[in-house]
């Protein structure tokens, strides 16, 4: 893989602050390799760590043997030490640990003859930005990206477009580029930025492509860009409530980020199943008080989350533009990197992360008795949304995607994205 550039993130800062947070919330599958090398290293109840606790079979298809890393009753990986160190890190090096935890929060996805680095907001350090610039840690980047990329990455098709079209790489990273520049665009304000993208992407997925290449795609982009421009101050001039059935999909939508599923969740049986039906049943009738999902949520009504909250900040306009830029740039909001899914799609489900993560917001807010939002809240409500997109499998599941194009097709996305954002 050492022969493929490396496309990073240039806006982005990032370094381990040793918070834990994601010790304590991912359940880390191992590989046999893996798990033999845990074994060999001798863990035993003086390191804090019994060996009959440190690796827990999994249930594998027809018979293969799984296995993932152990937790503490709490949930946190068994070799999270009091301090939040990784007791494999500090008593073997980075390479004593799986593969897994050496490459969080980074993402790799092949594009062409590049690899797109994109990071994972679930980290409280990416989402405040703190740490050395990405782009100045190429080479320990580069060793992580030689361990997970394939040797034969270059020979992966680029997404589709829409649902009927494809493009080759060169002219994917055409869209790309484009939709980058509308989210990058300096001097205007952050949601006429993504309601642009969003306007533009979805002629796209009306559009055919069979006959359009090259310099005849950047002539069509530069025509539905300037379209979208001059269609966005009627959006915003012109506020319209979600429609019923919209607010319905979208609080479905919400439950599925707002949910914690770790190995403590999923130790919890059948009555964590039977508590979880009950509080999706509350989410799809949106009235009285919301099911707390997490314990750091306090049950506040439905109610309280819809007046207004004030406009975003520009300290949140900044995480906000950090976010859909680095997912975009990364390519990690479509194709292999968000279930399969084409390009206008994935930027519509990226979308939806925006009213989603300030419903949230909200929801911390009222449970602390505020009708404002903090940036803190905003960075919080955040790491809690990106811990699932992408990565639950049930965001990728036939109904959860139906639900989106659903969106997408009443007008319902710009609606809830500027309802949530006032």
């Amino acid at each position: 893989m050492t022969a493929v550039r490396l496309s990073l993130p240039v806006l982005q800062n990032w370094d381990c602050h040793n918070c834990g947070g994601c010790c304590r919330q991912h359940q880390i599958e191992i590989t046999a390799e893996e798990r033999q090398r845990i074994i060999d290293q001798n863990w035993t109840e003086a390191d804090g760590v019994p060996a009959d606790k440190a690796i827990v079979p999994m249930s594998g298809w027809f018979g293969t043997p799984r296995y993932r890393l152990g937790h503490q009753p709490d949930g946190a990986c068994v070799f999270l030490n009091e301090q939040g160190l990784c007791r494999i890190h500090a008593k073997f090096g980075e390479l004593g640990k799986p593969l897994a935890c050496r490459v969080y929060p980074y993402a790799f996805h092949p594009a062409g003859k590049t690899v797109a680095v994109s990071l994972r907001f679930s980290c409280p350090s990416v989402v405040k930005n703190v740490g050395r610039p990405v782009s100045s840690q190429q080479a320990e980047i580069r060793r992580i990206a030689d361990a997970v990329v394939p040797g034969d990455s270059t020979t992966i098709a680029p997404p589709a477009l829409n649902a009927t079209d494809r493009v080759d790489w060169s002219d994917f990273h055409r869209f790309v580029d484009a939709l980058d520049a509308t989210l990058a665009q300096a001097n205007t304000p952050f949601l006429d930025r993504v309601l642009q993208a969003y306007v533009w992407t979805s002629l796209v997925g009306q559009s055919t492509f069979a006959k359009l290449r090259g310099d005849r795609i950047r002539d069509f982009l530069e025509l539905v860009q300037t379209a979208a421009a001059a269609e966005v101050p009627s959006l915003r001039s012109n506020l319209v409530e979600p429609t019923k059935v919209g607010r319905l999909y979208f609080r479905l939508l919400v439950a599925q980020y707002a949910r914690k599923d770790t190995a403590a969740s999923v130790a919890e049986g059948w009555l964590g199943r039977w508590r979880l039906l009950r509080a999706v049943w509350k989410f799809s009738r949106g009235q009285g008080d919301i099911p707390p999902l997490q314990e750091l949520f306090h049950s506040v009504p439905f109610s309280a989350l819809e007046p207004s909250f004030g406009p975003l900040s520009p300290d949140q306009q900044e995480i906000f533009t950090r976010y859909f830029r680095v997912k975009v740039q990364g390519l990690h909001f479509c194709g292999p990197a968000y279930y399969d899914v084409p390009f206008v799609e994935g930027f519509h489900s990226l979308l939806l992360v925006l009213p989603v993560t300030m419903w949230i917001a909200r929801w911390l807010a009222v449970g602390e008795g505020r009708n404002q939002l903090t940036t803190d809240d905003i960075a919080h409500a955040l790491s809690i949304v990106d811990h699932h997109h992408g990565y639950s499998p049930a965001l990728g599941q036939t109904a959860a995607r139906s639900r989106v194009r659903s969106l997408a097709s009443t007008g319902d996305i710009p609606r809830l994205v500027q309802w949530y954002c006032r």
